[in-house]
């Protein structure tokens, strides 16, 4: 199994956007179920705000294998969703074998 940890934060300088924020999450929330190479899927704000600096949110995600990854990183509303993200966050990604 391979783990996808994705952490994500607005950009240096973008003022805060409340509804954008709120459409982006719901639909990170709802790309796990859209998506069959998806094992596991999990997406979450930070509640604790500690200098000096912290993420915005965390993805936790699941895949069987490195072939189940590229399939998910290329499917078409993952790609839809990565030009809206990339407007409003930058993110930094970390993938291991579980």
């Amino acid at each position: 199994m391979l783990r996808h940890v994705v952490l994500f934060r607005r950009k240096p300088g973008l003022e805060r956007d409340e509804v954008l924020e709120r459409s982006l999450f719901a639909r990170m929330r709802g790309l796990g179920s859209q998506i069959a190479a998806i094992q596991s899927w999990r997406v979450a704000a930070n509640e604790l705000q500690r200098p000096p600096m912290t993420w915005d949110l965390i993805l936790e995600s699941e895949v069987v294998d490195a072939a189940a990854l590229d399939a998910y990183l290329l499917h078409p509303l993952h790609q839809a969703l990565v030009q809206d993200l990339r407007t409003y966050y930058e993110w930094a990604a970390v993938d291991y074998t579980v």
